[in-house]
């Protein structure tokens, strides 16, 4: 055997000179793997979350000496001050709220707890207060005046014809639930101070000390991961009859929903779950934009934390609100939600000059791996797309 490998290497030929270059070339080669074109690369195929103010990525970014200074000062001076009004008004409300519900017990239907369906001069304390409040919280934040708007707008045909000049309660009349697109935890901070309406939460938010009542005051619907009784009709289905229900009910409270199902960076709108239009009801299409100049308001590739002290940290936010009219299904959109769900998205995006996207959560938890560097960047970026 050891004659026949002698013979062998010595019947093969001389490898030539130039064949001793490495098989790979070296990485700075590779245009995929360089660091520029990955970065470029990948917040194009991730648009809608990407961040371009002056923090960065992840609020990682390395910041001018100013800004720097800026910073500073606002973590001496402004963000102690901040958290502790704050803390003081989400006390205070907590403790109206128990207050306004002692001695009461909670609806408990369909696995839901709350008490947003009690009457009276409770109701209207917990309402009034809540709008109140949740806009002297949004003062302290730094939103010291939010601009208002309404409009109108046209899709596929169906005109809407209310005039941008009325005022907002002819604007608001004979709806069931509120369709916005998700920018940021401050959202719904903004929606409880303009209609105070329910919205889907985590279960896990009806036992957070404080935040806990006034969930349930303000009757939302707790996401259930299972089932504990047979008849129970799901999420989607407790959604539904709420929405209907404000629909038919003046004194129901309203619904605030979500379709994007995730948060954007504010340009752009992500396609719409149909589960918010199965009631076939009317609904009110309100648009956020959160304009910036050094930090922007938008939690969309950066930590909670982390946002919520460089939002306190910035001494003026600024919001901008458009609520369009009454949106009316036609015949054909109360059969088919998905149409009905598509039809309200485009009207928001002509309205808002919003971009449409074709992402959605699932890309998103990809950019944010991406980010923290838990997948490689050409990986996500050779991605099969869906």
């Amino acid at each position: 055997m050891e004659s026949e490998l002698k013979e062998l290497n010595a019947a093969a030929p001389p490898l030539p000179e130039s064949d001793s270059r490495p098989l790979l070339k070296p990485e700075s080669e590779n245009p995929v793997s360089s660091p520029t074109t990955s970065i470029e690369e990948l917040e194009k195929k991730y648009a809608p979350y990407v961040r371009f103010d002056v923090y960065g990525p992840m609020g990682l970014g390395d910041l001018p000496w100013a800004e720097k200074f800026l910073l500073g000062l606002a973590l001496m001076f402004l963000l102690p001050v901040r958290v502790a009004a704050g803390t003081a008004i989400v006390v205070f409300y907590y403790l109206i709220c128990r207050f306004c519900t002692a001695f009461l017990a909670p609806n408990r239907e369909d696995e839901q707890e709350d008490f947003a369906h009690m009457g009276g001069w409770r109701r209207a304390v917990i309402v009034r207060s809540g709008r109140f409040l949740s806009r002297v919280l949004l003062f302290v934040f730094g939103f010291y005046s939010i601009s208002d708007t309404s409009g109108s707008g046209e899709v596929d045909g169906a005109v809407i014809t209310e005039s941008a000049d009325r005022n907002e309660s002819e604007v608001l009349e004979g709806y069931g639930a509120i369709v916005s697109n998700h920018v940021s935890y401050l959202d719904i901070l903004y929606h409880m101070s303009s209609s105070f309406p329910s919205f889907v939460a985590k279960r896990s938010v009806a036992k957070l000390p404080l935040i806990g009542l006034v969930s349930k005051c303000l009757g939302c619907v707790y996401v259930q991961r299972e089932s504990k009784s047979s008849d129970f009709k799901g999420v989607s289905g407790v959604i539904t009859e709420r929405v209907q229900e404000a629909h038919q009910n003046d004194f129901a409270p309203k619904m605030l929903l979500f379709p994007e199902g995730t948060t954007t960076n504010g340009d752009y709108l992500l396609p719409f779950k149909s589960g918010a239009f199965l009631a076939k009801a009317p609904v009110v299409p309100v648009i956020l934009r959160y304009p910036y100049q050094r930090f922007s308001p938008a939690w969309d590739s950066i930590s909670g934390v982390r946002h919520v002290i460089l939002l306190l940290c910035q001494f003026v936010n600024y919001i901008e609100v458009k609520k369009l009219p009454v949106y009316h299904p036609s015949e054909q959109e109360k059969e088919n939600p998905k149409l009905y769900a598509e039809n309200v998205r485009q009207l928001m995006a002509h309205e808002g000059n919003l971009i449409l996207s074709d992402i959605g959560l699932a890309e998103k938890r990809v950019y944010h791996a991406a980010l923290n560097g838990n997948i490689s960047m050409p990986t996500v970026l050779h991605q099969k797309e869906d």
